[in-house]
């Protein structure tokens, strides 16, 4: 197939969608039947001249809506590079086609729920990062492809491609189930990737970085901590460095999730709620499963836990370690370092204190190289598994760090480097290499946080700045207004992009109409009340300065005594999410 991924053409009827293959001079076009819903292969001949014409670049899948089944296609598109000659493209704009021809069989309420729907899926799709090719499995990391079967080169990229990394493998289960088809689904994976033609002393090479989310246990940053039942993390993310020169490839790998047992941290309009670890649940059985997963994934487990050893976060780290200490399996190792005590007061400097301390430990996990001849060189043994609270900004600051201590070792072995050449010393790929893990940074945070990360600015520029503190802030105002506000939105619209949530069609009342409790609106009406008569006292004083005092302390209490009310319950005054009631609920 040819690298270059052709556009698909789609033609809409009032009875059909069409889709012509992407292939050049495939004549195969994909019928999809707007009544039966049922999906055919037929030839560009069968396409009527009156059908509507227009690019698309690739199906994402169904999804039934309250109003029936809808298509939704990939329309437009950005080229972010080539791995080894594959295109890699981003996914920039989508469109949601409708089955049914009229919304007349609808209620009402059924129109309204509909819509709600329709813009849960646009809110998913509005959010950066969904990357794909027609001709390479960008779900697998270089080590994984290399050590595969000739059946397994041989099979669609649909079929190929790790689950984890899906992310409308739930929108293609039609799809899946029929193997003929396969190659008009196009594999979706959410998350970050960019690539760059680099020169050290003459010498040019490819760098890139990917980040793969995981799509189990997806969510929004305080609604979705820890583990599920079956061991899979919140916020999981498969990092993965490649380096390609002259013909050779060399990986470093790396991962970041949540704290693997059961806890959560329910928005409250607190500005940093308490965790609260689970204290009914075996946290045994999923934290095993977590790491037997992770080893078969992966090798050893070198655990990087960066969080707060004393106040709120203290309870996690301690559980943590001791879990660890009880599972006693060699395979998994612990390191807890305090990120914020150690480097409090700008002395970032001392993270090289963690460094040194992972140094024997990275040496010993090596990476994965393959020869210009195809030839497995060296492979990645173990990996480091790090976390700080929402694996965002300081762990990303961590892997970076570590990531390029992997490159330093490979460039030299490439014999990019010189002996004793340092990476830090080369001024034009250390800009490179700083901004470009500062974008994985961002890029992973606004699509668990819904802001950029914080810290970027070290990761950038290798120093905190005054401005980059004032950045933090704002970002931290942003985050703080969307987990206590829009996050119930934007959790809701995770889960039924990824089939947690079905929407039935004959259920005449959903879960979108819970109705508010009389306090939701009332109490912030006394509030406001009673805080503007209080000013209002304030500026028209009274005859005597006892009475204005009287009327002041009079609506100031009474302002004051309702806001502590709406603080006390402040989880009934959160924006929270009301499709998918299981674990996230704890």
């Amino acid at each position: 197939r040819a690298a270059a991924a052709v556009s698909q053409a789609g033609h809409i009827t009032p009875e059909k969608f069409y889709v012509e293959a992407c292939d050049d001079g495939a004549d195969d076009v994909l019928a999809i039947d707007r009544v039966s819903t049922e999906v055919t292969l037929t030839v560009k001949k069968d396409v009527p001249p009156s059908a509507v014409t227009r690019p698309i670049y690739g199906i994402l899948g169904t999804i039934r809506l309250v109003a029936g089944t809808y298509l939704i296609v990939i329309t437009k598109k950005k080229k972010v590079g080539e791995i080894f000659s594959h295109a890699i493209w981003k996914a920039t704009d989508f469109d949601i086609l409708s089955y049914k021809k009229t919304m007349l069989h609808l209620t009402d309420i059924q129109l309204q729920d509909n819509k709600v729907f329709l813009s849960m899926l646009s809110h998913v799709l509005s959010v950066d990062g969904f990357y794909f090719s027609t001709t390479y499995d960008l779900t697998h990391t270089l080590q994984r492809l290399a050590n595969t079967s000739p059946e397994f080169q041989e099979m669609s990229l649909l079929e190929r491609a790790d689950p984890r990394f899906v992310w409308n493998g739930h929108l293609l289960r039609e799809f899946a189930a029929q193997p003929e088809i396969h190659r008009f689904a196009t594999p979706v994976m959410h998350g970050f990737i960019t690539m760059h033609s680099c020169s050290i002393n003459g010498k040019c090479f490819d760098w890139l970085l990917v980040s793969r989310r995981s799509c189990f246990r997806a969510g929004v940053r305080y609604y979705v901590r820890g583990i599920d039942s079956e061991g899979h993390a919140a916020n999981f993310v498969e990092t993965e460095q490649i380096v390609h020169y002259k013909g050779s490839k060399a990986s470093f790998v790396q991962t970041r999730g949540s704290i693997p047992f059961f806890w959560s941290q329910r928005p409250n309009l607190k500005y940093k709620p308490k965790p609260q670890i689970s204290k009914s649940v075996n946290h045994m059985d999923g934290f095993q499963r977590h790491f037997d997963s992770q080893i078969i994934s992966y090798g050893k487990q070198m655990i990087v836990n960066l969080v707060n050893q004393k106040g709120s976060e203290k309870p996690l780290e301690q559980t943590f370690a001791k879990m660890v200490n009880s599972m006693a399996n060699g395979m998994v190792k612990y390191i807890a370092f305090d990120f914020h005590k150690e480097c409090s007061r700008m002395r970032w400097d001392r993270l090289q204190i963690l460094m040194d301390q992972l140094a024997e430990q990275q040496d010993e996990f090596s990476y994965f190289l393959v020869d210009s001849d195809g030839k497995i060189v060296t492979q990645q043994e173990g990996i480091f598994r790090s976390n700080c609270m929402d694996c965002l900004d300081r762990t990303n600051v961590i892997q970076s760090l570590l990531a390029r201590r992997s490159l330093q070792a490979q460039l030299q072995r490439l014999g990019v480097l010189h002996v004793g050449q340092r990476i830090e010393e080369q001024a034009d790929f250390e800009k490179i290499y700083k901004n470009a893990w500062a974008d994985n940074a961002n890029a992973c945070a606004k699509q668990y946080a819904g802001t950029g990360a914080l810290k970027t600015d070290y990761t950038r520029t290798g120093k905190r700045t005054q401005w980059g503190l004032i950045m933090d802030g704002w970002n931290s105002l942003i985050r703080y207004y969307k987990n206590n506000f829009s996050d119930g939105f934007r959790q809701d619209a995770i889960d039924l992009f990824l089939g947690n949530y079905s929407v039935d069609e004959v259920e005449p009342a959903s879960p979108l109409h819970v109705k508010k409790d009389w306090k939701f609106l009332a109490l912030p009406i006394i509030m406001v009340v009673a805080f503007s008569m209080c000013i209002i006292c304030l500026l028209m004083a009274g005859d005597t300065w006892t009475e204005t005092l009287a009327y002041v302390l009079f609506w100031g209490s009474a302002s004051f005594g309702t806001f502590a009310i709406i603080l006390y319950n402040g989880k009934d005054f959160v924006d929270a999410p009301k499709l998918v009631q299981k674990e996230k609920m704890d």
